[in-house]
């Protein structure tokens, strides 16, 4: 192994990368939470493959193997091409392969039976693998390392559902014999040993202290310029961030710079492709060919296709969204463009660190939308380089979370007694539950598995749901690509103007029955944007208790959301050029929320008048929201919230926070319960922020699907000092809701 590093003109390692490997030499659990490109994967393949290397064998004569887990396919097929180069001068000794949704069904017995290192994400192990362990036996009982990588990924619900599935996955090696150490590797993490242990459920060692040579990173805050145009009432519009990302990718690519945009969404990764296209265009007629778009949604050789050409720099310029974020290991960029601010620290953090590979010196620009948030952040840049990055929250003992996957374990293996520590506190409550709801059968030999359907197929740990929206090209028949269902209303509607690999298409005809959308070739000079209306309603009243005045209220809600027309916006400029109504079908979550009233009375003495109302509860649902966290182990990604300042039913201003998963994850109920600490830290964030009228760190949303307005951050603070004025001691926890 060795020899086998030093001809990849490796010839010492760093000192964290040598920490790391004698821990999992060790036997020890261990995370690597350093820099990007500090060499972490080197940190877990020496030791993962001179393991695989010492050819030593498990009781059933299978010499040792190793689990890999990448939350995207992408990453995954990268990773199995820098073992193959790295392991190429030992023969057949390490036989990496990529086990997921995309191998090809001839593949997957040579996979399970001769492959020592599987690449493969936790969907692909929580439906695949672990319900077809019996099959899998003589793997798992090999198995001596399971690496997780970009583990600061795992967070919130997803985070959970990863954590149980990891739990899963121990108990079954332990059936077979087998105790793997576990190798975690991030870039922006904080607190990384602790949240690696409460995502796999084992004492990890940490290595933070960064030994590689840093190349200098000049980052650049860009707020696009005021055009001669003018909106509403007459203020001035300012360039589209999507317009200038394409202009500032143009100028790289001329430069000869390579270069990734990162873009929020999969239309505008698409748009600043064809943008850059035509501009480069004027400048050689054989530099368009050197800049592409790279999304999910795209079709398996498509995604391959589009990472080689990067991988050998035929590539100069690619706009991609997320999935490359999370995606190939690229070495050699110079330069990175991120289009509207990511939504955290540490997301934006990675992105900007995916340039400057080789040590040298790199360029990551963060190009400001023309909203709130992102306009706060270019004038303060203290909020994003004075700021830790964010920790990564997740629950395992969130019953929600919880109650599915000790059906699927069931379902593996009857659970038995010593399986309820492994699985957590939660267990020995929700056993009795599931036996009440005849999901689980306690006999003898432990609880059973009660249905005839797969019990991990019952459970998208991602939270998706619904099939895939099919992409075709209506005079071919040629599938262009897929868009998740969730998606599918804002993005492949009626008339929508969709981007594939730089060509424009319109959709004529969404077919939601048959998840079909049709489309045709068309060059129009605009975009589209789908607009939405949300609004919730109250099925059920758990429980109510009196704040005063007001009233706060825990129990069962719908969220509709009916996308209801689409704008017409002009490519560069993104002036509003008409808008057409929509006639789709509404989407429904029911789910948990808790909500809070208040009285005329209230209102009259926190001196909010009808002016300020909707801004006022608007800026505190959202600084409810950011604080929430604090309270119930979420992510802020977890939950919603929508605040109406004259709700029909009962004609008083209201404020909702809601679970934003069917059915509920607990965050809701948590915050019922601790209403009085949260709602007055709510306060105290507002107050205390040094802002005059409002910012990313009080009241302001990376996810406000209204642009952050109207917002009102006095009125805020009035509000929330007026209810909880008459606030009584938290209300006594009671029994969560059955499964």
């Amino acid at each position: 192994m060795i020899s086998a590093i030093g001809k990849a003109g490796i010839d010492h390692p760093w000192a964290h990368q040598a920490a790391a490997a004698e821990h999992a030499l060790d036997g020890e659990s261990v995370v690597i939470a350093t820099g990007t490109a500090s060499g972490k994967s080197l940190a877990y393949l020496a030791p993962v493959l001179s393991t695989l290397l010492d050819g030593s064998e498990a009781p059933n004569g299978r010499a040792a193997t190793a689990l890999y887990l990448a939350p995207t396919k992408a990453l995954a097929a990268d990773q199995r091409r820098s073992v193959k180069a790295l392991a190429a001068p030992l023969g057949n000794a390490v036989r990496p392969a990529v086990y997921d949704g995309d191998t090809p069904v001839e593949e997957r017995e040579w996979v399970r039976q001769y492959a020592n290192y599987v690449l493969t994400n936790p969907d692909m192990l929580h439906r695949g693998i672990l319900p077809s362990h019996p099959r899998w036996s003589s793997f798992l009982r090999a198995l001596r390392f399971v690496v997780i990588d970009e583990c600061h990924t795992y967070r919130g619900v997803f985070g959970s559902h990863v954590a149980q599935v990891l739990r899963r996955l121990r108990r079954l090696c332990a059936r077979y014999g087998a105790d793997p150490v576990f190798l975690l590797a991030s870039a922006t993490a904080a607190d990384p040993s602790v949240a690696a242990g409460r995502l796999t459920g084992l004492p990890v060692r940490e290595v933070s202290d960064d030994a590689s040579p840093r190349g200098e990173l000049a980052f650049a805050l860009w707020e696009p310029p005021l055009t001669e145009l003018h909106g509403e009432k007459g203020a001035p519009v300012r360039r589209t961030a999507t317009a200038e990302t394409a202009d500032l990718l143009t100028d790289l690519t001329v430069q000869g710079v390579r270069s990734v945009a990162f873009v929020r969404s999969r239309r505008g990764a698409e748009l600043i492709s064809v943008i850059a296209k035509e501009r480069l265009a004027e400048v050689d007629r054989s530099l368009p060919e050197r800049v592409a778009a790279y999304r999910g949604g795209y079709l398996p050789e498509e995604r391959r296709a589009l990472e080689r050409a990067l991988h050998s720099g035929e590539l100069l310029g690619l706009a991609a969204t997320t999935a490359l974020e999370l995606g190939i290991d690229v070495s050699g960029l110079d330069a990175v463009v991120i289009c509207g601010y990511p939504g955290t620290r540490a997301s934006l953090w990675q992105q900007a660190g995916r340039a400057g590979r080789s040590g040298q010196g790199s360029l990551a620009v963060l190009v400001a939308r023309d909203d709130p948030l992102d306009t706060y952040l270019v004038h303060h840049p203290e909020a994003l380089f004075r700021q830790p990055v964010e920790s990564t929250v997740l629950d395992p003992d969130n019953p929600y979370v919880l109650a599915p996957h000790l059906c699927a374990a069931a379902a593996e293996l009857p659970l038995t007694e010593p399986d309820i520590a492994l699985f957590g506190p939660a267990v020995p409550e929700l056993l009795p539950q599931l036996e009440a709801a005849k999901l689980l059968r306690r006999r003898a030999s432990g609880w059973h598995w009660t249905r005839r359907e797969r019990a991990a197929d019952l459970t998208d740990i991602r939270g998706g749901g619904g099939r895939p929206v099919q992409i075709v090209e209506e005079g071919t028949g040629r599938l262009l690509g897929t868009v998740d269902a969730a998606a599918a209303h804002t993005a492949v509607h009626e008339g929508a103007v969709h981007l594939h690999q730089g060509r424009t298409h319109l959709v004529r005809k969404l077919d939601l029955e048959d998840s079909v959308a049709l489309v045709e070739q068309a060059d129009p000079p605009y975009s589209t944007v789908a607009r939405d209306t949300t609004a919730i309603s109250v099925l059920e009243t758990d429980t109510e208790i009196p704040w005063g005045q007001g009233r706060l209220c825990y129990g069962s809600v719908e969220v509709t959301n009916q996308v209801v027309s689409f704008l017409r916006r002009r490519l560069i400029t993104g002036e509003v050029m008409g808008e057409t109504k929509l006639d789709l079908p509404p989407r429904t979550l029911r789910t948990r929320a808790v909500w809070w009233t208040v009285t005329e009375d209230q209102l009259d003495a926190a001196r909010i008048n009808p002016e300020i109302l909707g801004g006022a509860l608007h800026a505190a649902e959202h600084a409810s929201i950011g604080l929430l966290p604090l309270f119930a182990t979420c992510d802020r990604w977890d939950i919603g919230g929508v605040s109406i300042p004259l709700r029909p039913d009962t004609l008083l201003p209201t404020v909702f926070v809601y679970d934003g998963h069917p059915g509920g994850a607990g965050f809701a109920e948590r915050a019922f319960h601790t209403a009085r600490a949260w709602l007055t830290a709510t306060r105290e964030a507002i107050a205390s922020c040094e802002c005059e009228a409002g910012c990313p760190s009080c009241i302001q949303s990376p996810k406000c699907g209204n642009g952050n307005e109207p917002l009102h951050k006095r009125g805020a603070v009035r509000l929330l000092t007026e209810l909880l004025k008459a606030a009584p001691p938290e209300p006594p926890t009671t029994d969560r809701p059955g499964t």
